[in-house]
């Protein structure tokens, strides 16, 4: 059989060529705008999140089903002043990401803190109600 080209080593030439034309271009890319950790116990999930440079304020979270949304957004406006010019620089600065929970989780009891840029978000886990009406079967 004659050696047929991978098509996966285009893709991975151009994601290079890519890489390099971002850097070149002053733009570092970013697989996750957002570098997070989930850990997890019997009773609940917790999501770390590293948010440097926002403040509490900036900071939005939801979860529906077993996403996790985090998104933060600042605008920063400045101005500069003297006698030959004024300089106004504004700044935006928008991330966010969505995690998937290992399992399902309690919405209502969830709870997050912020503190020195690091988002700590704990979810309990849903409880599954067992069913004291449960009977034996024989195995035959």
């Amino acid at each position: 059989m004659p050696d047929r080209p991978n098509p996966f080593e285009d893709i991975e030439r151009f994601f290079e060529r890519m890489n390099r034309s971002l850097g070149d271009a002053g733009m570092t890319p970013q697989l996750h705008d957002i570098s997070v950790d989930v850990a997890e116990t019997d009773a609940e999930i917790v999501v770390t999140a590293d948010l440097p440079g926002f403040e509490k304020e900036d900071v939005t979270i939801s979860v529906s089903g077993r996403d996790l949304t985090i998104e933060a957004d600042h605008e920063e406006e400045t101005e500069a002043s003297d006698t030959r010019y004024v300089r106004r620089e504004r700044t935006h600065r928008a991330v966010s990401r969505t995690v998937r929970l290992p399992d399902a989780v309690e919405e209502d009891d969830a709870s997050a803190t912020y503190h020195n840029g690091v988002l700590t978000v704990t979810l309990p886990r849903e409880t599954v109600e067992t069913d004291d009406d449960s009977h034996t079967i024989d195995i035959s």
